[in-house]
């Protein structure tokens, strides 16, 4: 059988894009790129450019990078004439993007650092915005994404920049077609199908060019589907069922006056759909004001620090009721007490229905009649009292729209003395849906691993001495005996369910008495040294917490409305408790909370979030700021998202709405490394989570929802390792692999394996003893795995090209306990104590560990060096760590020395660049690389020079500081 050529699809895509409008035109290289430009900014418009002029316009093109090119390419550029008037130049229209001029080439070759030709470029007024690589039918299309991040590094920025004006990516085989946006963090879990606005996923390139790629609708993407964070100065892309759900709001405004709902599933990304919707309501001119509703004071805080990092001082965050007021009139001032009429509010429910009551009501009675659209967030929440009428008889000319993850149905609604009220009967037709089994089957959000600890369940490791089937008694659910067993139970597993505490987990608690016990417990036993989590509680009293009944459901199961509670306890006790766990906290991360000021109180919670949400960031701090248990009864549970959260643990009695919300704080997409949310409950919530399941898709979806039992990932694993075997019978066949295409295949084998490892090994119940390949010889192969990516990486440096350098080796899946090379010394200890055999043992098993761990891989041949030459000549055991240091120490002068004499550079100066490297994480810019050299590199040279330097240093921080502290 043979498979459909790259060549033959790139020419039957350009054929279907001259169809659709494209105009074809002939783009070799660089030189035929400007002169086009030129040509198209001048048609655009409508003017022509002297040589000199279009310079000053390619000059201005050139500056910035991606993120700032973004900007210029939406904004106006002016010059002064040769003839002294003042011309104006626009490079894209995004009001009417069909008065844009679209053109296809292909095999545009540009020459950067290496010689790169690009498949199919779609240009747009001149300027290259969309990039498109085509792998043959049949190939992985990972592929075509890492060969679009060798070409970011290699050559986009030759050629005046030109090709960093791209928007958009669009990868394919043929069969599977995924876009994405020009975004320097991406990774391939960041690429996402085309769809119809029924949620059917779009996959063909036949059919994806028709329907995404036709002028109409790519101008339209390009214009205003596309976001520019200025928090981490990307560019964000909307998916599709993004895209319909704001569409059909906007339809909605312009055409009727009816309230309507978007059900999007938890994880989805409602913040970012909310925001696009409002950014595009606001500018419509029949809308007043848009007013986004949160209902909860740190919602408040959260969605504004969102919005602002979508677009910059897009809302100010309103500390009380008055300022509110002040928004709603056009006469708020911001801190520097400048005037800021914004058309766009963000509050909560609590300050609107203050703001529309008492005192102030009369003050906002001018624009009783205005066209405010509000927007709920979480509506299955907040709207289910008074104040949605309030709201709606206040503002008689308003339209109301609601964002929910889990809608109220019949079903699951609470009744409050206006009866049970549903999410249709206060919004009215959900105008788009997109379920939990949509979110997984396209990869936006993961399965729940639940796993049910307890008495129940017996041939296996899930099995301990916990009541919990079935049991309802409060005095067996709260005693001590059991609790202690759970947290026993806890400590025991939570390395393994966190990959040696790389993420966070929440512990979701029946009550705050229990929370207590928890966190007394936790805290005896570490200090008893039988732990070292590191573990925080928040915990806050509002009316309804006081209702036991209420306890074991999230908020807004039994408010009238979601009001900001201040402070209750039920005692003093409670309170001091609640102090000296932040006392412990304050000792751990050095800060300084308490629950006796209000605001401090709240700085705590935000201190909390931001440890767990920013955990993801390349700059954080692991060995300092990481919080690996947060024990909360409902706090956080609801409307908090930290990818680095990956396990809920659960001693309370959820159902429908909030099982499904608090089961979504671990399901957020990172990685390959992260398959799963783990859920451990320690009540029988079997019933429960398939009911929930149920009630928001439908029976057949929990398979979909959930993962397989431990036995049914055994069994892929078997297949996988059989399929390995096939191709490499033993580790040593891999030594014997001839051609590239035998050793890709060897590559695509295992990491399929190591896929289903990296799965097995969250379970509980994982033996290496139950599979059919042992430990040792799974490193062997690991091993050979490893030898392979690093010849790749060799290649590379040499400018080889290899059919490997775009398979994807997802190093991240291979991961280890913590083995440092403090852990090594010990090693060495022991190795000088032993007898010849055994110690011949000793070294082979070091020198294997080293080759096999990601961090020590890079220090492999000196550490071998100093077992071979030093460890002879120390006597004493105890003066191996001080030999060593000295010995690293030495090392690391001379590994400076060679880098500084081989690039000519001030050692002084590029030391002080290698610690503040170190120091901060931030890569330096190149203008600091280049003060370090004697003399400063010509243009032509100056970045293949900067990025040699700049790998080079990289390479010595790995070597000589990473993974150097125990």
């Amino acid at each position: 059988m043979t498979t459909q050529p790259e060549a033959l699809l790139e020419y039957q895509l350009i054929q279907q894009l001259v169809d659709l409008g494209y105009e074809s035109v002939k783009i070799t290289d660089g030189e035929a790129l400007v002169s086009n430009l030129k040509n198209q900014l001048e048609a655009f418009n409508k003017d022509t450019y002297s040589s000199k002029e279009f310079d000053a316009i390619l000059n201005h093109l050139a500056k910035g990078n991606v993120f700032e090119k973004a900007k210029t390419l939406r904004d106006r550029f002016s010059f002064t004439r040769e003839n002294g008037d003042v011309c104006y130049v626009r490079f894209y229209d995004s009001e009417n993007w069909n008065n844009n001029l679209f053109q296809v080439t292909n095999q545009v070759t540009l020459e950067g650092s290496y010689k790169n030709r690009y498949d199919v470029t779609l240009l747009v007024n001149g300027s290259p915005l969309v990039q498109i690589e085509l792998k043959r039918r049949g190939t992985e299309i990972k592929e075509a994404f890492n060969q679009i991040n060798r070409y970011q590094l290699h050559s986009f920025w030759s050629t005046h920049g030109l090709f960093q004006y791209v928007q958009l990516f669009v990868i394919s085989n043929g069969g599977n077609t995924k876009y994405l946006a020009n975004n320097k963090l991406q990774s391939v879990k960041q690429t996402f199908f085309w769809a119809d606005d029924k949620n059917k996923n779009v996959t063909e390139l036949i059919e994806f060019a028709a329907q995404f790629l036709n002028p109409d609708h790519l101008g339209k993407m390009i214009a205003k589907y596309i976001v520019i964070n200025e928090t981490h100065k990307i560019l964000m892309v909307l998916r599709p069922y993004q895209y319909f759900a704001t569409e059909a709001i906007i339809k909605q405004v312009q055409t009727s006056t009816d309230n309507a709902y978007i059900w999007h599933t938890t994880g989805s990304g409602k913040t970012l759909t909310s925001f696009k919707t409002s950014q595009i309501l606001m500018d419509l001119p029949e809308v007043y004001k848009v007013v986004f509703v949160v209902d909860r004071k740190d919602l408040d805080y959260q969605t504004m620090k969102e919005f602002n990092a979508f677009k910059e001082g897009s809302v100010d965050s309103t500390n009380n009721t008055t300022s509110l007021v002040n928004q709603f009139l056009g006469k708020f001032k911001d801190k520097k007490g400048v005037r800021k009429d914004s058309d766009l509010i963000i509050t909560t429910i609590q300050k609107l229905n203050n703001a529309i009551t008492g005192h102030n009501k009369a003050k906002l009675d001018a624009l009783k009649n205005e066209r405010f659209v509000f927007i709920f967030d979480e509506c299955h929440r907040s709207q289910f009292g008074e104040t949605h009428a309030r709201i709606t008889d206040f503002f008689t000319n308003s339209q109301l729209f609601g964002f929910t993850g889990t809608p109220i149905f019949a079903d699951n609604a609470s009744k409050n003395d206006l009866g049970k009220r549903t999410t249709k009967d206060l919004f009215g037709t959900c105008l788009h849906k997109y379920v939990i089994t949509d979110a997984i089957r396209d990869e936006n959000v993961l399965r729940f691993g639940i796993e049910y600890i307890g008495k129940y369940k017996n041939k296996s490791q899930t099995f301990i001495d916990i009541e919990v089937e079935d049991i309802d008694k409060k005095e067996v659910l709260d005693s001590e005996k059991r609790i202690t067993k759970i947290v026993d139970y806890v400590i025991a597993h939570h390395d393994q369910k966190t990959f040696s505490k790389d993420y966070s987990a929440l512990f979701a608690v029946s009550g705050i008495d229990n929370v207590i016990k928890y966190y007394d417990i936790f805290q005896k036993k570490k200090e008893a040294g039988e732990h070292n989590l590191r573990i925080a509680t928040i915990f806050t009293y509002g009316a309804n917490e006081a209702n036991a009944a209420a306890q074991d459901y999230l908020p807004g199961d039994e408010l009238d409305i979601a009001a900001e509670p201040s402070l209750v306890y039920t005692s003093s006790h409670t309170r001091d408790k609640l102090e000296s766990y932040i006392g412990h906290y304050n000792a751990m991360y050095n800060t300084s909370f308490t629950t006796k000021d209000q605001q401090q109180f709240e700085n705590y919670f935000k201190d909390i979030s931001k440890r767990l949400k920013e955990r993801e960031k390349t700059t954080f701090n692991d060995e300092k700021d990481r919080l690996d248990i947060v024990l909360v009864v409902n706090m956080m549970l609801t409307g908090f998202d930290a990818k680095k959260v990956n396990t809920l643990y659960v001693d309370k009695n959820l159902k429908q709405h909030g099982l499904i919300q608090a089961f979504s704080r671990t399901n957020r997409i990172l990685g390959e490394e992260k398959s799963q949310g783990n859920i451990l409950c320690f009540r029988n919530l079997k019933k429960a989570t398939d009911d929930a399941i149920t009630l928001f898709s439908n029976k057949d979806a929990i398979e979909v929802v959930t993962m397989p039992d431990y036995d049914a990932i055994a069994e892929k694993f078997d297949e996988a390792l059989k399929n390995l075997r096939e191709i490499t019978p033993t580790y040593q066949s891999v030594n014997d692999l001839v051609t590239e295409d035998d050793e890709a295949a060897f590559v695509q084998a295992f990491r399929r394996l190591l896929r289903n490892m990296n799965v097995l090994q969250s379970y509980t119940d994982f033996n290496w003893d139950d599979l059919p390949i042992s430990e040792q010889e799974f490193a062997d192969y690991q091993g050979k795995y490893r030898d392979l990516y690093d010849k790749v990486k060799r290649n590379n440096q040499k400018q080889k090209t290899s059919i490997l350098a775009d398979i994807d080796f997802e190093l991240e899946l291979i991961h280890s306990d913590t083995i440092n090379v403090t852990y090594i010394i010990k090693l060495l200890a022991k190795l000088k104590g032993a007898t010849k055999s055994e110690a011949q043992k000793q070294k082979k098993a070091i020198i294997d560990l080293l080759g096999g761990d990601t961090m020590l891989r890079s220090k492999r041949e000196l550490i071998e060096k100093f077992i071979e030459e030093n460890l002879p000549k120390i006597d004493d055991v105890d003066n191996i760590q001080d030999e060593f240091e000295t010995y690293w120490q030495d090392q690391k002068i001379l590994a400076l020395g060679k880098i500084c004499e081989e690039e000519q550079l001030d050692k002084l100066q590029f030391n002080a660049l290698v610690n503040s490297y170190i120091y901060s994480g931030q890569e330096p810019i190149r203008d600091d690389i280049f003060k370090c050299l004697d003399n400063r590199p010509s243009i032509l040279k100056a970045r293949e020079i900067g990025e040699r330097i700049l790998s080079k240093m990289k390479e010595f921080v790995e070597v000589f500081v990473n993974g150097m502290v125990g």
